[in-house]
Parts: structure tokens; C-alpha cells; sequence
């Protein structure tokens, strides 16, 4: 069974970053900001849905529960930190499988819903793409997701040696 993680307000890009490698990941950016019990609420959220907290906050971490500091404050690091603790998997192959806003399952894009996106690629021969149903957004594997790969190659054993 696959880890699922709750990121703090400090991890917006790694929460994407996991979200693209099909992790189940809310974040604390869906909250209200200004909540001085924000760190209480967050312990409770990981608690009651069995989510591991993610943190760059050294106190929260040591507050009980099932928590992770992590060190680094560049993303790559602190996926590299998650695959070295064991809480993902080295395979760092991007899925596309989840809403990397939103968190969502995403599904098959409808051609009308491709057609009807504004950013999506003029060349569209050979794509596959994903449609979040949530929040409306499309997915496809570009240069965006191929600079990604690129860097998480340097992490997965084997892959960039």
C-alpha cells in the first residue's frame, strides 16, 4: 500500500512534484490561512486520515504523530530525502494519475475537452491526455512533465548514472 501525505504550507511544490508520482497528497494550502491552530488542525487532519505529515517546521515535527522534517527546502531534495526514508518509491516515474492542483483522480480527456482547452498543444499527434474533473484542468506528458523527469532522474538508483 502505497503512503498518502498531508504537505505543510512550505511544500506546495512538493506536494505537486508527488502528486505527478501518483501519491495522495493534500496540502495545507486548501485551508484558511491565519489560523494560529493551523499546526493542531494539520496533526489531526494526518491523524484521522492516516496521512504522514510533511513539514519544514522542526517543532511541528516533534510534536507527535506521525510526522517528517524534512531538510532540505529545494523539492528534488526533499523528494530524495522521502525515497532514502522509504516513504516512496526510487521508481520515480511520472504517473499523471492525480489533479496536481486539486489532488483528484484525474481521467481520459474527452476530445471535446481537449479541443475546448486553450492551452493545450497544437501538435497533439501521439499525446495522451488527462482531464481533472474537479477543477477542469488538462494534462498531457510536455516539456514541463520531460524537465521534471529530468530532474528526479538524479534521484532514482540507476536512472542518470
Amino acid at each position: 500500500m502505497k503512503n498518502s501525505f498531508l504537505a505543510d504550507r512550505m511544500l506546495g511544490t512538493l506536494a505537486k512534484y508527488l502528486r505527478f508520482l501518483d501519491y495522495d497528497t493534500l496540502s495545507a494550502d486548501t485551508l484558511e490561512p491565519g489560523n494560529t491552530r493551523e499546526d493542531t488542525v494539520l496533526l489531526g487532519i494526518a491523524r484521522s486520515d492516516g496521512r504522514i505529515l510533511l513539514t519544514r517546521d522542526r517543532e511541528l515535527s516533534c510534536r507527535g504523530g506521525e510526522c517528517v522534517f524534512l531538510e532540505s527546502e529545494d523539492a528534488v531534495g526533499q523528494v530524495r530525502q522521502l525515497v532514502e526514508e522509504g516513504l516512496i518509491d526510487p521508481d520515480l516515474t511520472l504517473r499523471m494519475h492525480r489533479c496536481s492542483v486539486c489532488n483528484h483522480v484525474l481521467r481520459k480527456a474527452k476530445q471535446d475537452e481537449i479541443d475546448g482547452c486553450s492551452y493545450a498543444p497544437k501538435d497533439k499527434a501521439g499525446k495522451k491526455f488527462a482531464w481533472c474533473p474537479v477543477c477542469g484542468r488538462l494534462y498531457w506528458m510536455g516539456s514541463h512533465a520531460a524537465n521534471l523527469e529530468e530532474k528526479l532522474k538524479e534521484i532514482s538508483p540507476g536512472k542518470g548514472d
